[in-house]
């Protein structure tokens, strides 16, 4: 498993969450992996391209970046995933932000704990 390479920082905007992010405010718990953070992070992106409106613009078998549209006024917000450790176990790190505007109404962190949710699921 590649160390992790720094997702971006969250603006200073309240639009954006992550699990790297320094202020507690953005801050987001990284998302278990389950024992194997690349199982995980392909097993993430078929569900993303699974999900309407959203898609997965690239991945490598370290990072994924994904794209997610809103539906009514198709905002379109992006989730950057990582692997890597947290307290000696594989997790997803994890980024999700609005790309315009300035607040997004808890929206991206609504969406990370939809990803812990479907990380929590067993398997299909």
């Amino acid at each position: 498993m590649l160390a992790p390479m720094s997702l971006p920082a969250c603006p200073k905007s309240p639009n954006c969450v992550s699990s790297q992010a320094a202020d507690p405010a953005k801050r987001v718990a990284p998302l278990d992996a389950g024992g194997d953070a690349r199982a995980a992070l392909e097993r993430l992106a078929r569900w993303i391209e699974k999900t309407p409106r959203a898609a997965v613009l690239s991945q490598t078998p370290d990072t994924l970046h994904a794209v997610f549209t809103s539906l009514v006024f198709r905002f379109k917000d992006d989730v950057h995933v990582e692997t890597g450790e947290a307290d000696g176990r594989p997790v997803l790190h994890v980024r999700s932000a609005s790309r315009v505007g300035y607040g997004d109404l808890g929206a991206n962190r609504r969406r990370v704990e939809r990803l812990r949710e479907v990380m929590s699921e067993p398997p299909a």
